[in-house]
């Protein structure tokens, strides 16, 4: 039942992060190029509407942009403190460092590498006036890449060895490969 709380808690705390952070880097830029118009909850999404008749199209590109790499910045921030993290005591906070983690290095890139076009575009839409869709998608592929191993050599490994730890037992034996035992 504990493994089911901690995994729960960690989903959801998951996504409240990462709409905090995606959502809330659309809202700033918003706010500083004065085109904020509101807030719009969607079921679990939620979504910042802005004037677009007050930007161009560059600036369009920006406010899509800063979303995605607010949540890539957040995620390597926590990579590089990921030891710091591990030494966290609650294993419930941990877990939901865990996903947290993940979901930030892998939503956006994923989405817009290949998701984007089965759901309206999205931030896609204004990044294409940056540069071309290709080459955005491309560096999302890249990224997904990258962020996948860095997740694998390194996040895995640390989060593994810190529940291992908790829970007294040798991380080396068969059965303790699993994340949240």
């Amino acid at each position: 039942m504990e493994r089911r709380i901690r995994q729960y808690s960690g989903l959801a705390s998951a996504i409240l992060a990462y709409y905090i952070v995606h959502e809330g880097a659309h809202f700033l830029y918003a706010l500083y190029k004065g085109v904020f118009k509101s807030i719009h909850f969607m079921g679990l999404g939620i979504q910042i509407d802005i004037f677009r008749e007050r930007i161009n199209d560059t600036e369009l590109g920006w406010f899509c942009l800063f979303g995605p790499l607010a949540t890539l910045f957040a995620g390597w921030l926590m990579v590089l403190y990921r030891k710091r993290i591990c030494e966290i005591p609650s294993s419930i906070i941990r877990t939901c460092a865990w996903y947290i983690n993940i979901i930030l290095l892998l939503l956006d890139p994923i989405y817009l590498s290949l998701l984007y076009r089965w759901v309206g575009g999205g931030d896609m839409n204004g990044i294409k006036n940056l540069m071309s869709e290709s080459i955005a998608a491309g560096l999302a592929v890249a990224i997904v890449l990258v962020n996948a191993y860095c997740i694998w050599k390194y996040l895995y490994p640390a989060y593994t060895e810190s529940f291992a730890r908790e829970a007294g037992k040798d991380k080396t034996h068969p059965d303790n490969h699993n994340l949240h035992q």
